[in-house]
């Protein structure tokens, strides 16, 4: 019997070697990309928030989010190192949660977002830790200054997203945002710590 969890790593297996085939291209690609990751979270805000002003904000926001990832991807390669760190902060962070959290469970963090719990929050600074020292060697990034800083930082924005888009699921009384993504619900269930964390890391490094 295919549970959940196998649904989740079966759809994974399929989700990031496309999404890194786009970020990787780049250019006319990665615009497609964007465009489609920008129309789907927005669909999936559209049907689960029925305040006007609620909506337009998120529809604002989405697109702010969505510019910035163009902006910090940039049309060369010369920055794309720096965008799939990011990235891979996001779902290292969602990954140490989601494993931590269902291997030691522990008191609950918050009840906005029930599947929340301490052991979760730790599991998410250690994953993205352990995973930005592997990446940071394999590419040659030692160089970069304040990485752990910045990974402790993107990975709390990660996990704020994530909590706020709980609170208005939970307020509009849905489990999940959809049902694209086997396992996983919506695009916006599996990207909402994305969407946050991308445009603080464009504020973070232009100032």
């Amino acid at each position: 019997m295919i549970t959940e969890f196998h649904k989740r790593i079966i759809s994974s297996l399929f989700l990031i070697p496309i999404a890194l085939f786009f970020i990787i291209k780049g250019s006319n690609s990665f615009i497609f990309f964007l465009l489609i990751f920008f129309l789907i979270n927005s669909y999936e805000w559209l049907k689960m928030t029925k305040n006007k002003i609620l909506l337009l904000i998120g529809f604002i926001f989405l697109f702010l989010s969505t510019y910035s990832a163009y902006l910090i991807r940039g049309s060369d390669d010369s920055n794309l190192l720096i965008f799939l760190l990011v990235i891979l902060i996001c779902v290292s962070t969602d990954i140490g949660g989601y494993v931590c959290g269902k291997i030691f469970k522990g008191p609950k963090l918050i009840k906005i977002s029930p599947n929340k719990t301490y052991a979760g929050l730790l599991g998410s600074y250690l994953f993205s830790i352990i995973f930005v020292k592997i990446y940071i060697y394999y590419f040659n990034l030692i160089g970069l200054p304040n990485i752990y800083v910045l990974t402790f930082l993107i990975s709390s924005i990660s996990q704020i997203g994530d909590i706020i888009i709980s609170y208005f699921k939970r307020i509009s009384k849905i489990k999940d945002t959809g049902i694209i993504l086997p396992g996983h619900g919506g695009l916006l269930d599996r990207t909402d710590g994305m969407i946050f964390a991308i445009p603080f890391y464009f504020i973070f490094y232009n100032l």
